[in-house]
């Protein structure tokens, strides 16, 4: 596994423990349709919960949530649709961002950005 990848993905075992305690219930993690994939997908109470978990080492100047393109915004949300449509959800849905900033050594800084976007009006 690739050093970026193998942070990516503590960085999302990071996302669902901190969800986890604040008493999210996860659904799915890395849940793939075509060619977009969801970190994680919890529910808050009863509202469906998207979350993108961006993870970068903090010697990258660039804030880890700005790396969500409006492609990504795209790709999530038509993701997002095709497990609604799956799961015949029927109720409120919304897309969190989780920013975290690796420091090494189990030293990070997690930043969580509920509501981060909304999908986009075609």
């Amino acid at each position: 596994m690739g050093e970026k990848t193998e942070l990516g993905k503590k960085g999302e075992d990071i996302a669902c423990e901190y969800l986890l305690k604040k008493g999210y219930e996860i659904k799915e993690r890395n849940w793939r349709f075509k060619n977009a994939e969801i970190d994680i997908i919890a529910f808050d109470r009863k509202e469906l919960v998207i979350v993108e978990v961006k993870t970068r080492s903090a010697v990258i100047y660039e804030e880890p949530r700005d790396s969500i393109t409006p492609q990504k915004i795209k790709f999530l949300v038509n993701a997002a649709e095709e497990y609604i449509y799956e799961t015949d959800f029927n109720g409120e849905t919304r897309f969190d961002v989780i920013s975290i900033k690796w420091f090494g050594k189990n030293k990070y800084e997690l930043e969580h950005y509920p509501e981060a976007f909304f999908p986009p009006v075609d």
